[in-house]
């Protein structure tokens, strides 16, 4: 075929991809459904001319566009690991953390369920073998995630359930390959009747080497990566190779999900990524990628939609009642999932509730596309499956699809509106009128400086004024009209607003470059999760969910154990300095807050409320000065190191935005500004280093800060601080039980622990200790202790306390004071200390 033909096709095909948008967005339907209408409506258009007697002058057009190789390979070996890697990297995959369970049962159990459904349906209606109708079942059984994705974003679906519903879609492609693989080869063996259970059990295995196979790709390409950091393009590259490497080694090496393999890879890339590369080269990366799905995603549909009047050719009357029988399958098999599966998961706590409405519109919104139109063209490329069955194969797939493009997807706004999810909740509605007459206001009063300043015409700006004036009254009595907001949604809303702006201030400083792209993604995930937690739970939903993000984590219970048993302290020694870098940003950035509280909040929900979010968030910010506080007494040297650091980082944003002014005034030239900016990388590469954190080193730094052990010399103290085991506790873990038989004594080094004993609770806090009373007295532990902040304590054994006893006269003071509080008498705890010396 003539490359100059090839290339004009192409470049006709991209003019498609640019109009299609617009288009969709005109006649308010989903982008998938325009893109595929306009593949159809070329594929048509060359069988038309290449047939017609009209002319002959398009004919060699038409039949290059009906010659170019498409074939199943070109779909799932060059645009499919394209589309998974983009819809992974822009997932919020700490989010998405929380919901694995709903994610993974509803991606797996979704496709096996339709699979099962539709092919049991299909082999009682029809002469198909039991193979080949399970086969047709796992082809349509998958729904195509950028479809899903853009349903969600057009009905402002709530974030977790959207995230719930973007992840099941994204590994259903998986399932669904990997059951079409394996019905395809019953039907190529002209199997009849597969066994259930042999599919059932290859899955974890194609699952799990999927998951190893592109953890190691990752993991290698970040390597390289890292090797590569200063060189932008080189980064970008390696990246691009990543998902390909790894979909062909799992695929064809290892015998796994390819999918699965990208996803992974991906997941891992989106992880680690960002403490590994500069800020820059990231958000170019993932703007790269963000092109090239799109490019992927239009080329995917129009290309399969040339496929459908070729593989609709020998379509007959009764091929007809058998789609609309795996339409109606498909549909229940979705329904049995969305009515019967999801409510049984949020009866578990497993899933966010989900409304009727929602999930009317997932059911009618699972659009199929080019996934279902590949595999479908994989079989009847296959010499060894019989004709008929690979004629009712492409026939079934292709019409199936074309019902969810044609009918499902050009009436779901319908559907959408019909349910009411278009449209704003009567307080939204309440809020939306009171913000436009606030914003009118605000308007008013800028557009009366302005005028005055440019000198305008007096009737001009009258007649204006007059018609402005007009408007901002009809909002004001809109406002009025409304129902009336109750404080208690006002507050709702203004905790929503204010966490919406603690996330910009993250990407604001994240552009600074005052925080890493590392500690943005941690950020920007708390801030998500403090949005969902304000909407669904109010204040107490807020407060909740900023003690939690003040919390440790999951992985610190395996650091510690690493760091206490094995003395392995690199993890440990990461979480802390994460934790570090986490606090100082949540300062930096909270702080501002206040101004955004009396520049917006202020105006459109009232002085009350204003006033309410201002003492929650001082309340937010001593905690996390606390925190701060907590670990820069136990880190003093790493605390100064990473004030140091910052202060390093702001300044050479400072520079660099000075450097830029000069240049756009034209007081310097680009090659004096390109070497001015390439001297600050240079710096800049160095104050990205974080500094190294050494537990062992800070452990004996904090003991000799400790007031009990105030009177000791260095040569004790160092051997005491050696004895000491730390101990990292998180909000609410238990530390002592009642009638526990501990013989341990514990030092509060930073953070509060509560002692309740008989009804009676106490405080401790830095410098105290507890656990001594029991072991002294030789009897099991009355108290109950938790903590109640992120606690470090130190433990030290009770022949080492014991011997320390006898040393140190602050040790006998504080024994003491303990007693004399808890009513024990002097003479007694003496008697007791006397006999176990």
């Amino acid at each position: 075929m003539d490359i100059i033909l090839i290339t004009t096709i192409i470049a006709w095909l991209f003019l498609l991809i640019g109009a299609a948008e617009p288009l969709a967005h005109r006649l308010r339907m989903p982008y998938a459904v325009i893109i595929a209408c306009l593949g159809i409506l070329v594929g048509v258009a060359a069988t038309f001319f290449l047939r017609t007697e009209l002319t002959d002058a398009l004919n060699p057009v038409a039949e290059a566009i009906l010659a170019l190789p498409i074939r199943s390979n070109v779909f799932l070996y060059v645009f499919l690991p394209t589309l998974v890697f983009q819809v992974t990297l822009g997932l919020n995959l700490r989010r998405m953390a929380d919901d694995w369970v709903p994610i993974l049962v509803l991606a797996v159990v979704a496709v096996f369920v339709a699979t099962f459904v539709v092919g049991y349906s299909l082999a009682y209606v029809s002469t198909l073998s039991l193979s080949a109708a399970l086969l047709v079942g796992a082809i349509v059984s998958t729904t195509d995630p950028s479809a899903v994705v853009s349903i969600f974003r057009s009905i402002s679906a709530p974030r977790r359930l959207a995230r719930i519903i973007e992840g099941e879609s994204l590994l259903n492609d998986a399932a669904a390959i990997a059951l079409a693989a394996l019905f395809m080869e019953y039907v190529k063996a002209g199997a009849p009747d597969p066994s259930v259970q042999s599919a059932l059990a290859r899955f974890p295995v194609l699952l799990a080497g999927g998951v190893l196979t592109g953890w190691i790709a990752a993991r290698i390409a970040i390597w390289i990566m890292g090797l590569f950091s200063q060189y932008e393009l080189a980064v970008i590259s390696v990246s691009i190779a990543l998902p390909y490497l790894a979909y062909i080694v799992a695929e064809q090496s290892v015998g796994a999900s390819g999918v699965i393999a990208v996803v992974v890879a991906a997941m891992t890339l989106q992880l680690t990524g960002p403490g590994r590369l500069p800020p820059n080269t990231w958000q170019n990366l993932r703007e790269v990628w963000d092109l090239l799905a799109h490019w992927a995603g239009a080329l995917i549909f129009i290309l399969a939609a040339l496929l459908i009047p070729r593989m609709l050719e020998s379509v007959q009357l009764a091929d007809l009642g058998l789609i609309m029988v795996v339409v109606g399958a498909a549909i229940v098999a979705r329904g049995i999932i969305l009515f019967g599966l999801l409510p049984l998961l949020t009866r578990l706590r497993l899933s966010p509730v989900v409304e009727r409405p929602y999930r009317v519109a997932i059911m009618w919104g699972g659009l199929r596309g080019a996934v279902t139109l590949s595999l479908a063209l994989a079989v009847t490329e296959s010499f060894l499956v019989p004709v008929e069955v690979k004629r009712q194969v492409a026939i079934l797939a292709t019409g199936f699809t074309l019902f969810t493009l044609l009918i499902q997807g050009t009436t779901l706004r319908w559907v959408i509106g019909w349910l009411g999810l278009d449209k704003l909740s009567p307080l939204d509605n309440a809020l939306y009128n009171q913000v436009i007459a606030v914003a009118l206001q605000t308007v008013r009063e800028d557009l009366a400086k302005v005028t005055e300043n440019y000198d305008l015409t007096r009737e001009t700006v009258r007649a204006e004024a007059k018609k402005f004036g007009e408007r901002l009254d009809l909002a004001i009595k809109s406002a009025d009209d409304k129902t009336e907001i109750l404080d208690r949604d006002r507050v709702t809303l203004g905790l929503v607003a204010l966490a919406s702006a603690e996330r910009d201030a993250i990407i604001a400083r994240f552009r600074d470059r005052t925080i890493s792209a590392n500690l943005s993604e941690r950020l920007l995930s708390e801030a998500d999760a403090l949005i969902e937690a304000s909407r669904h739970g109010g204040r107490s939903g807020y407060k909740k969910e900023a003690r939690r993000s003040l919390g440790f984590g999951h992985w610190l219970r395996p650091a510690i154990f690493l760091h206490n048993r094995l003395r392995i302290s690199r993890p440990l020694a990461r979480i802390t300095a994460t934790r570090f870098g986490l606090l100082l940003s949540q300062r930096l950035i909270l702080r501002d807050l206040h101004g955004f509280i009396d520049g917006r909040i202020r105006r459109i929900h009232g002085r009350r409320v204003a006033e309410l979010l201002h003492a929650m968030l001082d309340r937010r910010i001593e905690t996390v000065e606390q925190a701060l506080e907590g670990l820069r007494l136990q880190y003093p040297g790493y605390a100064e190191e990473m004030e140091r650091r910052f202060i390093r980082r702001t300044a050479l944003r400072f520079e660099e935005r000075e450097y830029d002014t000069l240049l756009e005034d034209g007081l310097i030239g680009e090659e004096v500004h390109s070497a001015l900016t390439s001297d600050i990388g240079t710096r800049r590469l160095r104050a990205e280093a974080a500094p190294q954190l050494d537990l062992a080193m800070h452990k004996t730094e904090l003991v000799r800060r400790f007031p009990l052990f105030s009177d000791m010399e260095d040569r004790v103290l160092n051997r005491l601080a050696r004895s000491l085991v730390t101990r990292y506790i998180n909000v609410g873990d238990r530390i002592l039980r009642r009638d526990d038989a501990s013989r341990n004594v514990y030092f509060v080094a930073t953070g509060a622990v509560e002692l309740e004993v008989g009804g009676q609770t106490w405080r401790l806090g830095r410098g105290d200790m507890f656990g001594q009373m029991s072991m002294l007295m030789r009897r099991r532990q009355r108290a109950e202790v938790r903590a109640i902040a992120p606690s470090t304590l130190l433990v030290l054994d009770e022949a080492r306390f014991l011997r320390l006893l006898k040393r140190s006269k602050a040790i006998q003071a504080a024994v003491y004071a303990s007693a004399v509080r808890r009513g024990i008498p002097i003479e007694q705890l003496s008697v007791e200390i006397e006999a176990m010396e």
